[in-house]
């Protein structure tokens, strides 16, 4: 196996956990938190999706599904259009809330095409492109994928477990 299947597959799990948490919920059930702290599967799962979009089009010099696509205007958050999620304050997580798992996982499957289309086009030595300078040492291609795969899947855990709260109450 390459490494652009084998991103291709690591983030192909990502989406299955991501529809795991997320199909078949009703509004009340994915906006909920289980505490006024806690993070909502529709915060979880359009930050993981946020983040993955942001990131994989400053890599691929492309521009964010979020904003080319329509799916801010889609959802309508009374938030900046270009927020992420990261930093959010308790009420800004509660300001993310979505009517159906249909409109998150709409976006989510986009921004997971466009980056099947980019890391399926990568060979080994395209993985070691430094893409951000500012830290120390600075970040390669390879680094930033396996952070947003990480990212991703701990966020997709953490709505499949409220999921599994919510079912059990």
């Amino acid at each position: 196996m390459n490494s652009a299947n084998m991103l291709a597959e690591a983030f192909d799990r990502v989406g299955e956990a991501v529809h795991a948490a997320a199909e078949g919920l009703s509004a009340d059930d994915l906006n909920a938190r289980l505490d006024d702290g806690a993070n909502s599967i529709s915060w979880l799962i359009w930050h993981l999706t946020r983040i993955q979009d942001d990131h994989i089009a400053g890599v691929a010099g492309t521009g964010q599904v979020w904003l080319t696509k329509g799916w801010a205007d889609r959802f309508g958050l009374p938030l900046d259009e270009a927020a992420t999620g990261y930093g959010h304050s308790a009420e800004e997580v509660a300001a993310v809330r979505v009517d159906s798992a249909d409109l998150l996982l709409g976006y989510y499957d986009a921004v997971h095409e466009q980056t099947l289309d980019f890391v399926r086009g990568l060979d080994g030595r395209a993985l070691d492109r430094i893409v951000d300078e500012a830290w120390s040492p600075p970040v390669t291609l390879g680094v930033r994928l396996i952070s947003v795969i990480a990212e991703d899947l701990q966020h997709a855990g953490q709505a499949a477990f409220v999921r599994g709260v919510r079912e059990r109450a």
